[in-house]
């Protein structure tokens, strides 16, 4: 079977289609019009992608089937994702398995060479000292809040959301936005007692839906987004208690596809298996600003070979405030 290619193109609305052919006939078109609205050109948006771009950092990993130790993400997986990010072009980019600050900014340098200038960056150091979390941004930072140390009790004992998390505040036309990254505990766990590290995953989730109600007690009057690598499904647990706390609804989970249909954004290569663990979750006030009232999945080129997650996109129907309040000088907030 000749292989599938695809290419993305644009319409006169402004939308961008991917088109895949199979055997030299296309077999399927999708516009991008789920998260562009209406389509005409020059609508107010703001753009926000979460994306876990697997461990950008010196790591003991496979490469072309070799082993490698102690060895940076190859050159090729670096390329793949400025395919990405250029096709998506998102205002913000919320960011899971960063390496440090020097390999930020190495991404930063990557990404401006295809065309992706973000010259407003943020990152929070926490428990985890390989993996962060971390936000890239073509508009100003209002405000920058790092969370590093999180408090959590697991099995009786004091412990701490290992990534922390990470707050920026944009300034749009309707008000100030909150943006939340965090990056959940994986499954790997080497204590029997706690299976695929349910209960610690469930305990950091917690940790964090109580610090965003300490920031936003009434979510029906504050705009916000929690996003990232949640390492679990919608039915879960963790994704439950991010969701609600009582009787206060903190925010509603955005369905999302890709140009298919489909909704898996990881890849696990060990088990061969897709599921959907990667989200975008957006307070009441914040969600009649949804544009299409969906996200979007990517999986256009360069998607398959960048990381074994895909990126979720949500255009929000905002203008951000151009001017710079910080003159990119982080607040101290928040730690």
């Amino acid at each position: 079977m000749a292989p599938r290619i695809s290419l993305t193109v644009f319409c006169e609305a402004g939308a961008s289609a991917i088109v895949r052919h199979s055997r030299g006939w296309v077999v399927g078109v999708a516009l991008n019009l789920i998260w562009l609205g209406t389509g005409v050109p020059g609508a107010a948006a703001l753009t926000v992608a979460t994306y876990n771009v697997e461990n950008y950092l010196i790591t003991d990993r496979l490469v072309d089937g070799v082993y490698r130790s102690a060895y940076p993400k190859p050159e090729k997986e670096k390329r793949a994702l400025g395919q990405v990010i250029a096709e998506l072009a998102p205002d913000i980019l919320a960011l899971a398995e960063m390496g440090s600050a020097p390999f930020l900014a190495d991404f930063q340098r990557e990404l401006k060479q295809v065309g992706q200038n973000y010259p407003y960056s943020a990152m929070v150091t926490a428990a985890d000292p390989d993996r962060h979390v971390a936000i890239l941004s073509k508009v100003p930072f209002k405000e920058v809040h790092r969370y590093g140390v999180v408090p959590l009790t697991y099995f009786k004992q004091s412990d701490r959301v290992k990534r922390g998390v990470l707050e920026v505040v944009i300034a749009t036309d309707a008000g100030d936005v909150s943006i939340f990254i965090m990056h959940l505990k994986s499954r790997y766990t080497d204590r029997p007692d706690d299976p695929q590290s349910a209960l610690l995953r469930a305990a950091e989730a917690e940790a964090v839906r109580d610090l965003v109600l300490a920031r936003y007690p009434h979510p029906a009057e504050s705009k916000f987004l929690i996003c990232g690598d949640w390492n679990d499904t919608r039915d879960s647990r963790p994704l439950r208690a991010l969701q609600k706390r009582g009787n206060t609804v903190i925010g509603e989970l955005l369905r999302a596809t890709d140009s298919r249909g489909e909704t898996w954004t990881h890849y696990y290569r060990r088990e061969d298996s897709y599921s959907r663990i990667d989200y975008l979750l957006v307070s009441p006030a914040l969600r009649p600003f949804v544009n299409g009232s969906a996200a979007i999945i990517g999986d256009g080129l360069g998607v398959v070979g960048a990381s074994d997650h895909r990126p979720v996109l949500v255009q929000l129907k905002l203008e951000p405030v151009r001017n710079d309040p910080l003159r990119n000088e982080p607040s101290r907030r928040g730690g």
